[in-house]
């Protein structure tokens, strides 16, 4: 299955992005360890997405990626210096892996540069100097990092622009065959090259210095087939295996003339369906732990009932050998015992060994290995024939038992995997079509939110939590919020010492819109914010301070006319999906959210709300405030409204 990107895919994806040339940059994303998406502005044809996906694949998505709400610092960078920017030229950089869009703004111009290649990397460059990267790495002939001069990656032989005389001569010089010539010293990656072998006739494990000239000119003008066929009338195919996805090219690849062949509109068409295709496999491949544990458990434990119903038959077989020739038997065991009372352990040893079908003799032990009927029967010549067939029988016996208790410990474990197996069909039955949790992170045991710069805040949710979160989490450079509304929670801002102005208002916000001001439904509030020092839980002397309360001593920053209302939309925390509760400002970006202010039921509300989050409703109830609801401003994107 393709890993990668080829030097022709990108030089197919960046002919598509030049009618991007002339648009503007809208808003940036990125999240997880490598997912960045450009929202674009296109004159006459609405909002375009560019994204690039897992730091690998370059296109335009049919449909938008979901993407998070609080935008990481890399996004925010970008957003500061190339929000609305013009987008110039779009072009491949010789035939590497590397797309380069030049983007003017007033005052400055910006090169935003993606490496499709080594791990990959988006980098925003000024002047040819690294403004920003994405991944910041030292390589041998080049350091990414900001502020230091962009280095190109090194040359390498471009069949676009290359004559016959280059091609020719990247040949001679190779010890390689000629596959293996096409694609490295050509340039050609090993799908093309093997191609080209194809196209032209020629073998591709002959040596490179044994080609002929006219098999160079044969070979040099499939290549430039294949060229001006990428460049001028590009024919986009997959090539499926038992209907998925197994490679893809800008032209009809001969060498795939044993697949199954669909075309598509453009390249950013395929890579939508073979990523999407790449998800689907990863969700089908999930297997449980619990099974996976079990699967192996028993497996092991069919091991072990072989082995003891192998051995159990094979102490049987030594038995009833010795009755088959029972009187060669006797009269062994009869002369070993005799002559052991005689003879000296040497002696006896010697002797018996002249014996034809004895293998082994151990004086010191009374023990004799000898080849009876097809078996080798270790016997013990003190004791006769049936005591030794007793014996082994007895041995045989116990190691049955051992068997059976193994195998009944096995249909347990059998027993155990159908039931866990039952268990996942009946929860995978019950789960269709309904909402799924989403993951879970430690700040959820109390309220919480991001503010515009994701700082965490959170606050308790009685008073009980009121005590934990001040004890447990009011750190140093963490800030106190409060209101003084009775039955207000304790509210902390993480890392508050560096917030601004307005995260500490949203804040006092969250503090007031919590508290039971909003059962009250009154319009407005008031909340302040103090240092970690200003709280003590010693009261004054004669007074007495109720679980959940705290002294604040010192001066309060007050925030006045704050607005008795929250916002309750998506954002991705971690590169996982969440909901919510916060105040508006915090979803500057969200395309998916509802305002919600004190009103008429909240349980009504809250299950609207999951149904339409699709989360549980217990994750919506958990972040909303207390008392009623009623919402009143939906905003919802307009595909979404249509799907519905």
């Amino acid at each position: 299955m393709k890993k990668e990107m080829s030097s022709f895919d990108v030089r197919s994806i960046a002919t598509e992005l030049s009618s991007l040339e002339g648009a503007h940059m809208d808003k940036i994303f990125q999240w997880g360890a490598g997912n960045v998406l450009f929202r674009i502005n296109v004159q006459g044809a609405g909002k375009k997405d560019l994204f690039f996906k897992d730091k690998k694949w370059l296109y335009s998505p049919a449909n938008k990626p979901e993407t998070p709400i609080q935008p990481t610092s890399f996004a925010t960078y970008l957003r500061k210096y190339i929000d609305n920017a013009r987008i110039g030229k779009v072009r491949q950089i010789g035939f590497d892996r590397v797309i380069e869009i030049e983007l003017l703004k007033a005052d400055s111009e910006y090169k935003l540069i993606f490496e499709i290649f080594g791990g990959g990397n988006v980098l925003l460059v000024k002047d040819g100097i690294i403004d920003t990267c994405l991944i910041q790495k030292t390589m041998r002939d080049r350091k990414v990092r900001p502020k230091e001069p962009y280095v190109w990656p090194q040359p390498r032989f471009n069949p676009i622009e290359s004559s016959e005389e280059d091609f020719v001569s990247a040949f001679k010089e190779s010890e390689s065959d000629c596959v293996r010539t096409l694609a490295t010293a050509v340039n050609l990656g090993g799908q093309y090259a093997e191609e080209v072998c194809k196209r032209s006739g020629v073998q591709k494990d002959l040596p490179a210095s044994e080609v002929s000239d006219e098999m160079l000119s044969r070979m040099y003008a499939e290549v430039k087939d294949i060229v001006n066929h990428v460049i001028d009338v590009p024919e986009t195919t997959a090539y499926l295996k038992d209907g998925k996805i197994e490679d893809f090219a800008p032209i009809v690849m001969t060498s795939h003339d044993d697949l199954e062949c669909q075309r598509y509109d453009s390249m950013s068409a395929v890579i939508d369906a073979f990523v999407q295709q790449m998800k689907d496999e990863e969700e089908e491949a999930y297997v449980d732990p619990e099974v996976e544990k079990l699967n192996r458990r028993i497996a092991k434990q069919e091991e072990t009932v072989d082995e003891y119903r192998t051995r159990c038959e094979e102490l049987k077989r030594k038995a009833e050998s010795l009755y088959t020739e029972y009187q060669k038997v006797s009269q062994l065991l009869e002369a070993l015992k005799e002559q052991s009372a005689k003879l000296t352990w040497e002696k006896l040893t010697e002797g018996a060994m002249k014996i034809p079908y004895v293998r082994s003799i151990d004086p010191s032990k009374n023990k004799v290995t000898a080849e009876i009927a097809g078996e080798t029967v270790t016997l013990d010549y003190t004791k006769n024939l049936d005591a030794n067939a007793s014996d082994i029988y007895q041995d045989s016996k116990e190691i049955g038992e051992k068997g059976k208790h193994a195998e009944d410990a096995l249909n347990d474990s059998r027993a155990e995997l159908a039931k866990r197996l039952k268990g996942l069909e009946k929860q995978r039955i019950a789960n269709a079509g309904k909402a799924q949790p989403t993951k879970q992170f430690w700040f959820e045991r109390f309220k919480w939110f991001f503010t515009t710069e994701g700082k965490l805040v959170i606050a308790g949710r009685d008073a009980h939590t009121n005590d934990g979160v001040v004890k447990k989490h009011l750190k140093e450079k963490d800030l106190y919020a409060h209101t003084d509304i009775h039955g207000a929670p304790s509210t902390i801002i993480k890392e508050g010492a560096s917030a601004t102005n307005e995260e500490l208002r949203q804040a006092c916000q969250f503090a007031t819109a919590q508290s039971k001001g909003w059962v009250a439904a009154v319009s407005e509030g008031s909340a302040y914010w103090v240092y970690p020092d200003q709280v003590s839980k010693t009261p004054n002397p004669g007074e007495f301070v109720p679980r959940g309360a705290f002294i604040i001593r010192g001066k309060r920053n007050y925030e006045y006319h704050l607005p008795m209302e929250l916002v309750v939309g998506e954002i991705t925390y971690q590169g996982a999906r969440k909901v919510m509760c916060g105040p508006a400002e915090c979803f500057k970006d969200c395309e998916k959210y509802v305002v919600i202010r004190p009103g008429k039921n909240k349980s009504r509300v809250s299950g609207e709300l999951a149904k339409k989050f699709n989360v549980p409703e217990e994750e919506i109830s958990r972040i909303l405030p207390p008392g009623e609801i009623e919402v009143v401003k939906e905003v919802w994107p307009k595909e979404d409204a249509e799907e519905e």
